[in-house]
């Protein structure tokens, strides 16, 4: 199988910043698909060659190169194109004899460079065409973020969050165009922005944390009041050991059955880069908390279904893990089990009775670990102080071999 596409990364020095393959690559395409604004700096045409402008969405174009199989198209991306860019895109979706990607240095590389920061001791984010509180997660004392703005208006809205969480004090530098000649540099306390910059930047924060800061780690177990809930939540303690029996890892997908306020899938996607969850809960105003929590505890992208297993579980995607916080039937116990990927894991807590012995009967059945958890927490007793211990919890897991 012969390459067909090749994506070539440019840079705000446009052609003269390309090797003389890159160039070639671009001259010889039949299609060349680019941003208007690298359109313009080339010259014209070739004879016989087609030009298209990209056009966001970004999935829609990549469908739309991907139709293009056959005849020798190049596509020409800013910087790295497997960096946030269409060559990370369309990884997957070709074989890769399919492909040639020729880079350029990336705006992260360049902002580093320019701030001189490390880069294994920075966090790359990017925001462009993504939801923005997808940052919250690593607001977090001394840390330093690159961020790929989405626009001249991404500046304001990260000063915002800084503000709001008590990291007014932290430092914020958009470099815009960076590489050409309209390459500029900003910079301010979040508190203290107030400047326009234009669209084409990174945003670099070193995070400051005031007396009063508000922030929370990425292991598992965070407060119960870091939710909002109406009680249907699985707590502090519980929770952080039903997610180090999950495992969550880079990718990966949950289930979470009986969602309620969604703080098994948040916690599972906050604690590994990529990790997905889908979050089956039946009832509106516990889906309206999860989107409230996923949003605010920065994994806006939670996958939130109206459905109640097992029959909502027959559509969705195979996963890597499962938790059931509710209706844990000897139907959605089996059924889970089948679609479970193998090496996966299951876990499974009841607090009544009837669903107790649900959990009885697959233990009996499939084996795995069962346990019985309680918390007791100190509490006030008139002028003392005593302790007060939490419904008991049987928690079933179970590996699939």
């Amino acid at each position: 199988m012969r390459a067909w596409l090749s994506i070539v990364g440019i840079g705000e020095d446009g052609l003269d910043g390309l090797s003389p393959a890159a160039r070639a690559l671009i001259e010889t395409a039949e299609v060349l698909v680019s941003a208007k604004r690298h359109l313009a700096r080339l010259a014209d045409a070739p004879n016989g060659q087609e030009r298209i402008t990209w056009t966001s969405p970004l999935a829609e174009m990549t469908e739309r190169v991907l139709t293009m199989r056959g005849r020798r198209v190049t596509v020409l991306a800013s910087g790295d194109p497997m960096h946030y860019g269409i060559g990370a895109t369309v990884a997957g979706r070709v074989q890769p004899e399919e492909v040639t990607i020729v880079p350029h240095v990336s705006s992260f590389a360049l902002a580093a460079a320019r701030l001189v920061w490390p880069l294994d001791r920075v966090t790359l984010l990017s925001v462009h065409g993504r939801p923005i509180e997808r940052i919250v997660p690593h607001i977090v004392p001394d840390a330093r973020l690159l961020i790929l703005a989405h626009d001249g208006k991404t500046p304001r809205k990260v000063a915002a969050m800084l503000v709001d969480r008590g990291f007014g004090d932290s430092r914020m530098t958009a470099l815009a165009h960076l590489g050409g000649e309209l390459e500029s540099r900003t910079a301010a306390r979040a508190k203290e922005w107030s400047a326009d910059v234009p669209d084409l930047h990174v945003l670099a924060v070193e995070c400051v944390a005031g007396p009063n800061a508000v922030w929370y780690p990425r292991i598992a177990g965070l407060p119960d009041d870091a939710f909002e809930h109406d009680g249907k939540l699985t707590k502090r303690e519980l929770r952080a050991l039903a997610l180090a029996k999950l495992m969550p890892h880079r990718g990966a997908l949950l289930w979470d059955i009986g969602a309620g306020c969604g703080s098994i899938g948040i916690e599972w996607m906050r604690a590994a880069e990529g990790a997905r969850a889908i979050a089956l809960e039946p009832r509106a105003d516990r889906r309206a908390l999860a989107a409230k929590n996923a949003a605010t505890l920065g994994v806006p992208e939670l996958d939130i279904r109206n459905g109640r297993a097992p029959e909502a579980l027959a559509d969705l995607p195979d996963p890597d893990a499962i938790f059931i916080g509710g209706g844990n039937s000897a139907a959605t116990i089996r059924i889970a089990l089948e679609r479970l990927k193998r090496g996966g894991q299951l876990v499974a807590h009841s607090v009544t009775l009837e669903s107790e012995a649900g959990l009885l009967a697959a233990y009996s059945t499939y084996g795995g670990e069962l346990v019985r958890l309680t918390a007791t927490h100190a509490a006030p007793l008139g002028g003392f102080t005593a302790w007060r211990p939490s419904m008991p919890v049987t928690q079933w897991s179970w590996r699939k071999p």
